[in-house]
């Protein structure tokens, strides 16, 4: 993979047989990483454009849907946009949008820019995005420069429209376009075929077109300066999409027509929208919604009711690929209509065991660190910069050019608790390390704390405790009762069928196998009783043993990469997709140690003394990890930290026992 020149220097130790404490520098010798095998066996859907994967659809008859999506005007409304899009992406949308508004500085970095919006729903939730782009208020060359950013932030479709005028009247901007025909010519003329480009269908005509006829024309006109495929305004009777798409079909277009559907939930939104689109609501829908009107619930359940009805007239009449839903952001009805409709699929089983990005630079990418696992953002945000990722192996990649942590916070990094539920969960006053020790244990219980609450989260892990750690549930329980903090795990597996609705991953009739690993933070007490019954399991167990200050223990031979998640699946070779990377493993200590402070110490008053006690957490304990290298075995890290505890509970020996001994 390619690594950036620019190295973050970090203390480490030089793994050997017999581990050592070192605050040197880890050594600094680049390798080539193996790419025997790539993940394009296992779905290889994430490789194809959108125009593919929409053919693909049609030829086999799987209808689709799609999710339209604005940005908030908030920072805290962007934030909560972006923590639902993983739970809209776990239903299977084909892809969503991002709508426009000049008004918004759309093309910025800000947090509510559309630019950054569908950035975030493509690089950190893996979702396949269309980006709005309009030609109000804007000249080519600023038209361009959006483009290249796009396509530099791994955006590979955009919406190509002319917008709606900023004021009543459109105005021409110096130097731009006036029609969506010319910004579709343009995307085509400077950036060939890297993008897929929709265009905007009007299944009435558009209000400002002379004619029904006349709009056909100028639809025609798009779809032959390039566009791939059309989405259409909303509308409210299936006939008047049908006979739309039949009129299309006359004058030689061809490509996939998406009709647009808006869910009624209530009377003021859709009077904006009506007003705003300048069609008129059928009498039997205001006959309908006018004796409720004051009732947003009951409008709710009527848009739901009519919604689903209209979609099922529609798939009913076989013109219909997929169906795209202008959601306005509440997404609740919207998931309700699919369910109905039997097209909202939640696959618990995953193609790779964590989170994946939808950029294309990271499309062959099937391996990864596991010390991200609950932080998959965070990982991708700082291996941004990379122009390649490992196929198939880690390799001894002695020198990853992890980004800066300064730059991890960013606002759709941090925690999407608000910080007064987070001091509900996690104390609003601390009075001893036990006290987190408290915390931690209601995580993995689920049973609520003193104040009556669930521990959901924690500064490490910003969902709720996933369905494999539960099945370690009483040990982890006694381990963090203790002092010995986890903040990851996975069970030992060996030979589970890929289809196991809780440890499963990857196609349908292969196997997948574990090591067991623990990572926790604990006290130097316990990392000295620790490392002296490691002795016992030194050919058994690796582990690396690091604090704040980087000072690190590790038996790991030569600091080389364990593979601790692997599969087999008919007619492909192995896929290892998780390894424990020594070298990774100092790059991410500096993150999980300033977890403390930027996400839990921040709660607190300044030198309160509940801030001093996660400052002497971060201070002094240790970030620990260890691997079960006999995952056939029954897992006998459980046994390691039991033999630390009996160790930890003797009585301290006399000056004659010492002697003697």
């Amino acid at each position: 993979m390619h690594r950036n020149s620019a190295m973050v220097n970090e203390p480490g130790g030089h793994g050997s047989p017999n581990p050592c404490l070192d605050g040197s520098s880890i050594g600094r010798e680049s390798s080539k990483v193996s790419s025997r095998c790539s993940t394009r066996g296992l779905k290889p859907e994430r490789h194809e454009r959108l125009r593919e994967k929409m053919r693909r659809r049609m030829e086999s008859g799987d209808k689709w849907f799609s999710l339209e999506f604005f940005p908030p005007r908030l920072a805290e409304g962007a934030a909560k946009l972006i923590s639902g899009f993983d739970q809209m992406g776990a239903g299977g949308p084909l892809f969503i949008d991002v709508t426009w508004h000049p008004a918004g500085d759309p093309g910025s970095d800000k947090e509510t820019s559309s630019m950054t919006i569908a950035s975030i729903a493509v690089n950190y939730c893996g979702l396949e995005t269309v980006l709005h782009m309009t030609c109000c208020c804007q000249s080519q060359e600023k038209i361009t420069c959006h483009l290249h950013k796009a396509k530099r932030l791994g955006l590979k479709n955009i919406l190509a429209l002319r917008g709606d005028p900023v004021g009543d009247q459109w105005k021409e901007e110096e130097g731009g376009f006036c029609y969506a025909v010319d910004l579709v010519k343009h995307i085509r003329s400077e950036f060939g075929d890297y993008f897929d480009i929709g265009v905007a269908g009007y299944p009435k005509g558009h209000p400002d077109a002379g004619s029904f006829e006349s709009d056909l024309k100028f639809l025609k006109e798009k779809v032959s300066a390039g566009a791939d495929f059309i989405i259409t305004q909303l509308f409210f009777e299936a006939d008047t999409f049908c006979q739309f798409v039949k009129a299309c079909s006359e004058i030689g277009i061809t490509c996939p027509i998406l009709p647009g559907i808006f869910l009624i939930q209530n009377y003021h939104s859709l009077q904006q929208l009506v007003k705003l689109s300048k069609l008129e609501v059928p009498q039997q829908i205001k006959d309908k919604i006018e004796p409720i009107k004051d009732n947003d619930a009951a409008i709710c359940n009527y848009g739901i009711d009519q919604a689903v009805s209209l979609c099922q007239r529609l798939l009913a009449s076989g013109l219909v690929p997929g169906l795209h839903f202008y959601t306005l952001n509440r997404t609740t009805a919207a998931v309700e209509v699919l369910k109905r409709l039997g097209m909202w699929t939640e696959d618990p089983r995953r193609f790779l065991p964590w989170a994946v990005s939808a950029h294309p630079k990271r499309w062959e990418e099937d391996v990864r660190p596991i010390f991200w696992a609950s932080r998959p953002k965070s990982y991708i945000y700082r291996t941004q910069e990379w122009d390649e990722f490992p196929k198939g192996r880690w390799g001894n990649s002695s020198s990853p050019a992890f980004g800066e942590l300064k730059d991890c916070y960013l606002f759709y990094l941090k925690s999407a608790t608000p910080t007064e539920e987070l001091l509900k969960m996690w104390g609003e006053e601390l009075n001893s390390e036990e006290s987190v020790f408290e915390v931690f244990m209601r995580y993995f219980s689920g049973e609520p704390n003193q104040n009556g609450c669930q521990v959901t989260c924690l500064p490490w892990n910003d969902k709720p405790l996933a369905t494999d750690t539960g099945l370690m549930k009483e040990q982890l329980l006694r381990m963090n009762q203790r002092g010995v903090l986890t903040i990851n795990s996975q069970p030992n597996v060996n030979g589970q069928p890929s289809s196991h609705p809780v440890l499963g991953w990857g196609p349908s009739g292969g196997y997948v196998f574990q090591k067991a690993y623990l990572e926790f933070f604990t006290s130097p007490k316990t990392v000295e009783a620790l490392l002296q019954v490691l002795k016992k399991y030194e050919f058994r167990v690796n582990y690396h043993v690091v604090n704040v200050k980087g000072e690190n223990i590790t038996n790991a031979p030569e600091l080389q990469p364990n593979a601790v998640t692997w599969g087999i699946f008919p007619g492909r070779e192995i896929i290892q997709p998780t390894v424990v990377d020594p070298v990774s493993f100092m790059f991410w200590k500096d993150e999980a140690f300033a977890l403390w402070i930027k996400q839990w110490g921040k709660l607190y008053d300044e030198e309160s003394p509940s801030q001093k006690i996660i400052q002497c957490i971060h201070d002094n304990y240790f970030l620990v990890n260890l691997v079960d290298n006999d995952f056939p075995l029954d897992n006998c890290l459980w046994q390691v930290i039991e033999d630390t505890f009996e160790l930890l509970d003797r009585p301290p020996q006399t000056d004659t026992e010492m002697e003697a001994t």
